[in-house]
């Protein structure tokens, strides 16, 4: 499962950070402490390693 927007993967691959110990998870903030917390090191890496060019900064919740 790809990031969807830059955001999306910078928050994943600090999670990672925290999920591997080169972090600590009380540095954690908002979507990425969740993340952390619901997601195996397989997904976050998945998601962290996604290619950044032609993502978007955000994506819109609608649709």
């Amino acid at each position: 499962m790809p990031a969807k927007s830059k955001a999306q993967q910078k928050a994943a691959g600090a999670a990672l950070a925290a999920k591997r110990g080169d972090m600590k998870k009380s540095e954690l903030k908002g979507a990425s402490k969740s993340m952390e917390k619901s997601m195996s090191e397989d997904q976050l890496e998945d998601l962290a390693s996604t290619k950044r060019k032609g993502k978007p900064e955000h994506v819109s919740k609608t649709g």
